[in-house]
């Protein structure tokens, strides 16, 4: 028996290693012109399917309010706002920075200045409320740009008249996309961000830290540089009417309602409950002209798109995936992960005891062997599947089995030229060997 596990462990090695070496190959996009499958199914995971399949319709959670600004002037925001913060909500989150873009403070490049009115009316109306979050946004000024690096040296905030009276959290979200024009596939979330040796909140953070700072603080207290989004839940709506969508193909999430939400002009125009925005949190930032535009602007692809392979549409607003996180923060529903060296071992196990496996096989069953390696490798991939995705449904515990996956795909062939290499290696120390005795 001992034979075997000493063969496990070999064919395993050379698993990892040709592994490493097929990695260093795929750097070079040789073959990527030939791989559409590969770039449709590029950003999708197994766990989409437990994201989109596996879950119970969410309730509406009732401590929050999505407020649409559309394209208003400051002066019309600071009316929402005046409206809204005098029927008390906890925190009102607004999903955007008012400045002038570039710095280029002059009335061509930045015409808001020309509103002089409608600025002093916003600088009050937060100054009035004084629970107000506002944007910011992660930036990298040239020098740091062209390192290529994760990190960020700056960033860009509202004018000071707004800043001074309100709690800052940047909005910047890791999507790998480079331009707003550019797919964004959001996923997860960083917590924290230290810029310049100082450490910036995220925009959903600052607004959790206002409403529940104990659950906050446990939040920051795992410690993650980047926590996976737990998605619950999105916003459909049909021409400014919230609606639960049912097998129809306008929606684009299979969880719709989660979050209340209102229209700017249902706000101006006090057409709503004086005790909607009582004790909630409130997220003002765009959803669209008006709710029900199917607009593109600030949205994102997630693990709720109805479609997990080959996604068409985006399907959820920005302000609606910063909703989601500050739920999940409040909530304390967060996913886990395991360790890199966690998803090493795995692999590792898996692999060598497939390895035994097919080494006893072939010793015993050297008839059956090809028939019976074949079938072995493709129900550990089915039942890797299943495990991945229902660990994931059930515990809320992300298993990522991509090496393991890998060595299970690669130990078949990686077995037969191992074989092969070790029998030509006897054979030629035994002819060896032979030619030595006769002499």
């Amino acid at each position: 028996m001992r034979r075997y596990w000493l063969q496990g462990i070999a064919v395993t090695v050379f698993v990892f290693g040709m592994g490493w070496f097929a990695s260093i190959i795929s750097d070079y996009k040789i073959f990527s012109a030939f791989d559409s499958i590969g770039q449709a199914l590029q950003d999708t995971e197994l766990t989409d399917y437990a994201f989109n399949k596996l879950r119970p319709e969410p309730k509406v959670d009732d401590r929050f309010v999505l407020v649409n600004i559309g394209y208003l002037s400051r002066g019309e925001i600071a009316r929402e706002i005046a409206m809204i913060s005098q029927h008390k909500p906890r925190v009102i989150g607004i999903d955007t920075f008012f400045n002038c873009e570039g710095n280029l403070y002059d009335t061509i490049n930045c015409p808001q200045l020309l509103d002089t009115l409608g600025n002093l009316m916003l600088s009050n109306a937060i100054q009035e409320a004084g629970n107000i979050v506002l944007g910011e946004k992660l930036m990298q000024t040239r020098k740091l740009a062209q390192q290529d690096v994760n990190e960020s040296d700056s960033l860009e905030i509202s004018d000071p008249m707004f800043s001074e009276y309100s709690d800052e959290g940047f909005v910047t979200l890791p999507t790998n996309a480079n331009s707003q024009a550019d797919v964004k596939l959001c996923r997860s979330i960083w917590p924290t961000f230290n810029v310049a040796g100082k450490r910036e909140l995220a925009f959903s953070t600052a607004i959790a830290m206002k409403y529940d700072s104990v659950k906050t603080n446990k939040y920051l207290a795992r410690g993650k540089e980047e926590e996976i989004v737990n998605y619950r839940g999105n916003i459909e709506v049909n021409r400014s009417r919230v609606v639960t969508l049912k097998d129809n193909d306008i929606a684009t999430t299979n969880f719709k309602t989660m979050f209340t939400v209102i229209d700017h002009s249902d706000v101006l125009s006090g057409n709503f409950d004086p005790a909607l925005f009582k004790d909630k949190v409130v997220m003002m930032g765009y959803l669209g002209t008006e709710l029900g535009d199917p607009s593109w602007e600030d949205k994102f692809f997630t693990p709720l798109n109805k479609k997990i392979g080959g996604r068409a549409n985006p399907d959820m607003f920005g302000l609606v995936v910063h909703a989601n996180i500050v739920a999940m923060i409040l909530n304390e529903d967060y996913i886990d992960e395991i360790e890199p060296w966690q998803q090493y071992l795995i692999a590792f196990i898996v692999c060598m005891l497939t390895v035994v496996l097919f080494s006893v096989i072939d010793e015993k069953l050297p008839i059956w062997y090809d028939a019976l390696s074949v079938i072995i490798q493709l129900v550990q991939l089915v039942l890797l599947g299943f495990i991945v995705v229902y660990t994931f449904s059930g515990i809320n515990l992300k298993l990522d089995l991509t090496l393991t996956f890998a060595a299970t795909a690669l130990v078949g062939p990686c077995y037969d030229i191992y074989k092969s290499i070790q029998n030509e290696v006897l054979h030629r120390l035994t002819k060896r060997r032979e030619k030595v005795l006769t002499e």
